[in-house]
């Protein structure tokens, strides 16, 4: 079976920083090769992997600011269409355009949606629903215009994540600096419980951080900006839970599932995949506002970090990604 792996271009596959499809792109292409899968990457070409490497776009136009977007997608979108024939399946994990082609070739293309950024974009996929196959990351993010051929939760590299037994007492918010994170949430939280509070992510609304974030730094608040791996690693490990109070249907959270890879709990607002990540009083707490949040801080005691550790090393491995995806490639071939 010869694969392609289709990832965005905005950056590095797998990212530096930020980059959550491609991060997922990287996690099944590196399994599908250790099991032994033909696959080929289509990404940046400073991308990494172990695998084979195509690419016509040097670097991505988010960490590379005076490219056109729009005209990297083509070239790179068109360089995997182009050589189609040569594979057995194109997966695409670059969102809808993709999609425009695949009535062009003869191979199937099986589509993860990581999200849908707008509901103007479901009539592209209502189009090609009957011709591609579609598959969800949570049972949430499921649009009920659409068939799937199923469900695959991301998988992470779960070597790469340290359990830690114990903590320094800390909060922890990892992920973007934006309104549908809630990191001023986070903050609130972290007042009203009187707990040390550090924030890591890459700031996607600046207006947003000057008023909602900046304010309320101190000695106990602390912001970080981002995180490589092994700060990433430090500050999952070590905190007391991980505050997630987003304000969006989450299709997935990556932070979360690393957060109980390193034994911590996450209290997070109930939406969108919380339920299918969290274990409600077992691996964290599924919350509705700010004052649920600080009651839930009070009751962390109650939740073994072990526990936290092997529910989401079970569930959520890159192994059990990749055996998924497997067995959707053989029911489409």
């Amino acid at each position: 079976m010869k694969v392609a792996v289709l990832s965005p271009v905005a950056w590095r596959t797998p990212p530096r920083h930020y980059g959550p499809w491609e991060q997922m792109a990287s996690n099944l292409t590196e399994g599908l090769h250790q099991a032994g899968i033909d696959v080929t990457l289509f990404a940046t070409g400073d991308s990494v992997t172990a695998s084979r490497l195509s690419s016509v776009v040097e670097k991505g136009y988010e960490e590379e600011r005076n490219q056109d977007a729009k005209v990297l997608e083509c070239l790179h979108i068109s360089n995997l269409m182009e050589q189609a024939a040569s594979f057995d399946l194109i997966h695409n994990h670059f969102d809808f355009m993709p999609l425009s082609y695949s009535r062009l070739i003869k191979t199937p293309v099986l589509t993860t949606i990581h999200g849908f950024s707008s509901e103007k974009i479901i009539p592209v996929y209502q189009k090609y629903n009957r011709d591609s196959h579609y598959v969800s990351i949570s049972k949430a993010n499921r649009h009920p215009a659409l068939t799937y051929l199923g469900t695959v939760y991301n998988g992470l590299d779960t070597g790469s994540f340290q359990f830690s037994p114990s903590s320094d007492n800390y909060l922890l918010f990892f992920g973007r600096i934006h309104p549908d994170k809630g990191t001023a949430q986070a903050i609130q939280i972290a007042i009203k419980s009187k707990r040390r509070l550090f924030i890591a992510g890459i700031i996607q609304d600046e207006d947003y951080y000057k008023k909602r974030v900046e304010p309320y730094l101190n000695d106990d608040i602390q912001f970080l900006g981002a995180a490589g791996p092994d700060l990433r690693n430090e500050l999952l490990g070590r905190a007391i839970a991980l505050l997630h109070p987003i304000h969006f249907e989450e299709p997935f959270g990556l932070s979360v599932v690393e957060a109980m890879l390193c034994g911590t709990p996450v209290i997070a607002f109930n939406k969108g995949s919380m339920p299918e990540l969290i274990r409600h009083g077992n691996t964290g707490f599924l919350v509705n506002d700010v004052e649920e949040a600080v009651a839930a801080v009070g009751q962390l005691e109650q939740i073994d970090r072990h526990t936290c550790h092997e529910w989401a090393k079970t569930r959520f491995s890159k192994e059990k990604m990749v055996e998924d995806y497997l067995n959707l490639y053989h029911q489409i071939i």
